[in-house]
C-alpha cells in the first residue's frame, strides 16, 4: 500500500522529562479545582498531623482535597475506582501529581477530615458569592430520597420485633437446655473440667439477633418517648395560648380539652420500623421508581440566578415541613442574609411555615395542595379579602399573576439541581451510613455541585 500514516511507535523514548501541565488543555477542569482548593482555607486539616517523622509520610492534604472535589465532580465517589483512575486516567494523574494513592488512604482521609470538608461548603459558596452566582432575589427549595446504604429487607417493624424477640427467647431456652443435656452427657465420657466445644453456631446466631433486635426495640422506645415530651411541649404551649385568649376576650375556649400525652407511657406504633445496617435511615417512597426503599432526604436551597446551592441538609423524615424553618436558618448562617422570595411545594406547606417567613419578612409562595396534571385554575385579581384563614390567603396569592409567575419558577431551579447530580453525576445511594456522615457526604456532592457552576458560568479567575 501507498498511504503514509503517522508513526506509532509505542516503544519510542521521551527526549525531554514530561511535564503534567501539558497532558491536558489549560482550562480543564482539573487546574480549575486545583487553583480553587489553593484558596481554600485547609489550615485545620493541616494542623491535624503532627508526628516525629517516622515512617512514611502522609500525602499533601491539598492534593488529596483536591483528588476528592473532582471524583465528586465527575460522579466517581468510590475510594476503589478513584485509586483505579490515577492510574488508567490522566485527569486523575494530573490532579494527584502522578502519584497513586490507595483506597484505604482515600477512605481513611475522607473518614478523618469528613466534618472539616463538609465545613468548605461555605468557603465555595462565597466564592460564588463574590463572583456574582448568588444574588438571593428568589430561592427555590426541594427535597429529594437518596438511597441509603443499607437493604430495605434487614429492616422490621416494632411489632414483629416484639413478636420475634419472644419467639428467639423460647428458642434460645430449649438450646440452652439442650446444651446442659450434652453437657452432662460429656461429663460422663470425657470427666468434669475437660474443656468441650464451644456455643454451637445455632446458639450463637439466635444470641446475636436477639440481642440485635433488642437493641433496635430500646433505641425505638426511645424515640417514641423523645417524640412524646416534643408533642407535650406544644400540647402545654396550646393550651396557654387559649388560655390567654380565653381571657383577654372572657369567652371560654371552645373545642374539647386537650389530651396531654405522658412520655413515660409512650410506645411506638407497631408498625414503626428501625433498620440494622443503618439505623438512621427510614423506608421512603422514591420519587422516581414510586416504589419503597431505604432512603434519606436530601434538601437543597437553590438561588434561581445561575442553581448555586445557598443549603443543604440531610434528614431521615419523609415529610418535608419541618424542613423548612432550619433550612432557611441555614441560608441565613451560609450567607449572612434571607432571600427576598422562597418558593416550596405543598410537602413545606403550613400556617407556622407562611408566618415564620412573614417574620422574615420573606416573601413566600408555597403551594397549598397538588395539582393534576394539566388542571388550568383560573386566575385571581386584587388583595385576598381580610377574614380568610392563612392557606386561603396563600392559596388566592398563588393564583395571582405575579404568585403564579414566581411560584413557577421553583420547577425550573431547583428539580434541574437534583437531575444534575443524581442523573448526570450518578448519585443514586450515598456510600457513608449514619446521618451525620450521610450529611457531610450529601455537603461534598453539594459543594462539588457548585464548584461545576463556578467553573462553567462564573469565570472565576484566581489571585
Amino acid at each position: 500500500m501507498d498511504k503514509k500514516f503517522k508513526e506509532c511507535n509505542r516503544e519510542q523514548m521521551f527526549l525531554l522529562p514530561p511535564s503534567l501541565s501539558d497532558w491536558l488543555p489549560k482550562d480543564h477542569l482539573v487546574y480549575f479545582i486545583i487553583d480553587v482548593v489553593r484558596q481554600l482555607d485547609l489550615s485545620e486539616i493541616y494542623a491535624s498531623y503532627g508526628g516525629d517523622g517516622r515512617g512514611q509520610p502522609p500525602y499533601d492534604p491539598s492534593m488529596m482535597v483536591s483528588l476528592l472535589l473532582y471524583a465528586y465532580s465527575v460522579g466517581i465517589p468510590s475510594s476503589r475506582r478513584i485509586e483505579k483512575a490515577t492510574i488508567e486516567d490522566i485527569a486523575f494523574r494530573v490532579i494527584s501529581a502522578n502519584q497513586h494513592p490507595d483506597h484505604d488512604s482515600i477512605c481513611s482521609f475522607r473518614k478523618r477530615h469528613l466534618k472539616t470538608l463538609a465545613g468548605l461548603f461555605v468557603q465555595v459558596l462565597k466564592l460564588c458569592r463574590e463572583t456574582g452566582l448568588v444574588k438571593l432575589g428568589h430561592i427555590a427549595l426541594d427535597g429529594t430520597k437518596v438511597r441509603a446504604n443499607a437493604s430495605k429487607h434487614k429492616a422490621m417493624s416494632y411489632g414483629r420485633m416484639k413478636k420475634k424477640e419472644k419467639e428467639l427467647e423460647r428458642e434460645v431456652q430449649e438450646l440452652l437446655k439442650q446444651a446442659e443435656i450434652v453437657d452432662v452427657q460429656e461429663d460422663e465420657k470425657y470427666g468434669k473440667g475437660v474443656r468441650g466445644d464451644e456455643l454451637p453456631k445455632e446458639l450463637r446466631r439466635r444470641e446475636s439477633r436477639l440481642k440485635k433486635i433488642k437493641e433496635a426495640k430500646v433505641a425505638l422506645e426511645k424515640e417514641a418517648r423523645e417524640k412524646a415530651k416534643i408533642e407535650l411541649d406544644l400540647a402545654q404551649d396550646k393550651i396557654e395560648k387559649r388560655e390567654k385568649k380565653a381571657k383577654k376576650s372572657g369567652k371560654k375556649p371552645r373545642g374539647r380539652k386537650s389530651v396531654l400525652p405522658d412520655p413515660e407511657k409512650a410506645e411506638p406504633k407497631n408498625s414503626a420500623q428501625r433498620n440494622f445496617t443503618d439505623p438512621d435511615s427510614r423506608i421512603m417512597v422514591d420519587g422516581s421508581t414510586k416504589s419503597f426503599e431505604q432512603c434519606f432526604n436530601a434538601q437543597a436551597a437553590v438561588d434561581d440566578t445561575y442553581q448555586v446551592i445557598v443549603a443543604g441538609s440531610v434528614t431521615n423524615e419523609s415529610n418535608d415541613k419541618k424542613q423548612l424553618k432550619p433550612t432557611v436558618e441555614g441560608i441565613e448562617a451560609n450567607v449572612g442574609e434571607h432571600p427576598l422570595e422562597l418558593s416550596a411545594d405543598a410537602g413545606y406547606f403550613s400556617e407556622d411555615n407562611v408566618q415564620f417567613l412573614e417574620k422574615k419578612s420573606i416573601d413566600g409562595y408555597v403551594a397549598t395542595g397538588k395539582m393534576k396534571h394539566g388542571e388550568v385554575v383560573p386566575l385571581v385579581f386584587g388583595h385576598p379579602p381580610e377574614g380568610m384563614s392563612v392557606k386561603e390567603q396563600m392559596n388566592c396569592k398563588l393564583r395571582t399573576y405575579s404568585g403564579r409567575k414566581a411560584y413557577n419558577k421553583r420547577k425550573g431551579v431547583v428539580e434541574p439541581v437534583f437531575g444534575q447530580i443524581k442523573g448526570a453525576r450518578g448519585l443514586r445511594q450515598f456510600l457513608l451510613r449514619g446521618i451525620d456522615n450521610v450529611s457531610c457526604e450529601w455537603d461534598l456532592w453539594c459543594i462539588t455541585h457548585n464548584l461545576l457552576k463556578l467553573y462553567r458560568f462564573g469565570n472565576y479567575s484566581v489571585v
